[in-house]
């Protein structure tokens, strides 16, 4: 009975890729439609005064952020976690009634917290704290919806058959934690409709309205601790839990260097969480708890740069699969972007590219080409590797997985690229002056010289989206039409466990 191979139960698992597929068109179509709102601010009012008021850039911003953070991605996170849980720890749900109950809970009311978000951010109803707009009684649903994926968590560590803890786990472990810290003391409010106001009257704001606990530099410095590591633990720390377990399953390679791996998550956990103030330099936060935030961000190249180059060398030897899979090259590329990615980042936080780069697009090229080079392709090239284990069925075509390889890789470099030129442009037209320490440029002459570049934006975030949607539709037809495969077919002997 013990040689028998687990049956390994998938139901929760393919919930959570669904919500990965429908929130990942959701909030990147909303975004390519705010690139064309920039690039064409006519069409923030061309659907008229009754419907305008829902489809204007300042109602689906965070929408879009919200939706491809804790949309697509968290559900990418949720999905693989059910399904490479269950496998490195050789334990499948069905084994327990308690936890296949609190996976199937924590999806449900996932998407209730899901439903709420999207109501109230297209009613314009935000704390207006940037990737915490929520209102609390979200937060509350939120909190609860975290803490269930943690009973998942350590309830499958818990019964688990396989002694040793592989390092995805840890990474996993790493981003329920670091959340968890984070959000809590983030999102610490207080509900005005419980305070009476000035004349002694109950009530003086909306039954959701609330203020933050903190104020001034101290918000901005809780904020942006947060801020940062919510990048940290949701677009960094999950998404190497993802590569270090479905890269060498692909490839039928062992990991380069399991050592590398742990001493690069140990110098993650702790110089990422010291990071954050690089986003509040010239601010009225004390000076050298800029610098501070500026000379973490460098070090930081150096864990983050371990875990990419040890993802690059397990391919050592095997390059020729980056050419023969398609999947493969997912799974490179997203680890060239973070490689490039991560150095990006520490450059901007160096004071003096930060006076230029900072509040200008370049920024949100950064963001852009980590979250659509790095963290997305990782997670369809994950989902790639899963849906034929999954469903039991052939990927559909992977023909069509090329093209949109090709089709998503050429977006995201007009998009970078076109946010690199506009971002250069806006800082030093802002710093130009003239002989007499005069501006050479108002704000209208910057904003018109990027008109080019937010179109190409537009073009390229376009282009991804069309790519997504093949990813969608490949997706979809493997589950449905693909061909009746055995998993023994699928996968390459490798030597890491399951």
């Amino acid at each position: 009975m013990e040689n028998r191979p687990l049956e390994y139960d998938y139901t929760v698992a393919k919930m959570f890729m669904l919500t990965t597929i429908v929130l990942g068109i959701v909030g990147m179509l909303v975004g390519v439609i705010l690139a064309f709102e920039l690039a064409f601010p006519s069409l923030n009012t061309v659907l008229g005064s009754g419907v305008a008021e829902y489809t204007n850039f300042s109602r689906l911003r965070p929408l879009h952020t919200d939706a491809v953070i804790f949309g697509f991605t968290l559900s990418g996170v949720f999905a693989t976690w059910y399904y490479v849980g269950q496998r490195v720890l050789k334990v499948s749900m069905a084994e327990s009634k308690f936890l296949m109950a609190v996976g199937k809970i924590h999806f449900y009311l996932y998407i209730v917290g899901v439903a709420a978000v999207v109501v109230s951010l297209l009613m314009g109803i935000t704390t207006s704290k940037e990737y915490a707009e929520f209102e609390w009684p979200i937060d509350i649903a939120i909190v609860i919806v975290w803490v269930l994926w943690g009973v998942s968590i350590f309830g499958l560590i818990g019964i688990r058959r396989e002694k040793a803890l592989y390092i995805s786990v840890w990474y996993y472990i790493a981003t329920f934690l670091g959340i968890a810290m984070l959000y809590l003391f983030n999102n610490m409010e207080v509900p005005t409709y419980f305070f009476a106001d000035g004349a002694g009257q109950a009530g003086i704001g909306a039954w959701y309205h609330s203020v933050s606990m903190y104020a001034g530099t101290n918000d901005a410095l809780v904020q942006w601790w947060y801020g940062h590591n919510a990048v940290a633990f949701g677009f960094t720390v999950p998404i190497v839990a993802m590569s270090y377990y479905f890269l060498p399953k692909e490839s039928g390679q062992a990991i380069y260097s399991y050592k590398l791996s742990l001493l690069s998550f140990w110098s993650l956990m702790f110089v990422y969480l010291w990071a954050g103030g690089h986003h509040l330099l010239f601010s009225t936060v004390p000076d050298w708890m800029q610098t501070m935030g500026s000379v973490f961000s460098i070090v930081l190249i150096l864990p983050s740069w371990g875990s990419a180059i040890n993802m690059l060398l397990t391919m050592k030897g095997e390059w020729k699969q980056v050419a023969e899979s398609p999947l493969i090259k997912f799974m490179i590329l997203a680890s060239t972007f973070y490689m490039f990615s991560t150095l990006e980042g520490p450059i901007q936080a160096i004071k003096s590219v930060n006076a230029i780069a900072h509040f200008t697009d370049w920024i949100v090229g950064h963001v852009h080409d980590g979250v659509l080079g790095w963290v997305a392709f990782m997670i369809m090239a994950s989902l790639f590797h899963m849906a034929p284990r999954v469903f039991k069925k052939e990927i559909y075509s992977k023909s069509l997985m090329n093209t949109q390889f090709w089709i998503q890789t050429l977006g995201v470099i007009l998009y970078f690229t076109s946010m690199w030129i506009a971002g250069i442009t806006q800082g030093m037209m802002w710093r130009a002056h003239d002989a007499f320490g005069n501006l050479t440029y108002s704000f209208v002459d910057t904003v018109a010289a990027l008109h080019p570049y937010f179109f190409i934006r537009g073009v390229g975030g376009a282009l991804y989206l069309i790519g997504f949607l093949m990813f969608a539709y490949n997706i979809y037809k493997t589950w449905t039409v693909g061909r009746q495969v055995e998993e023994r077919e699928l996968t390459n002997a490798t030597p890491m466990a399951a």
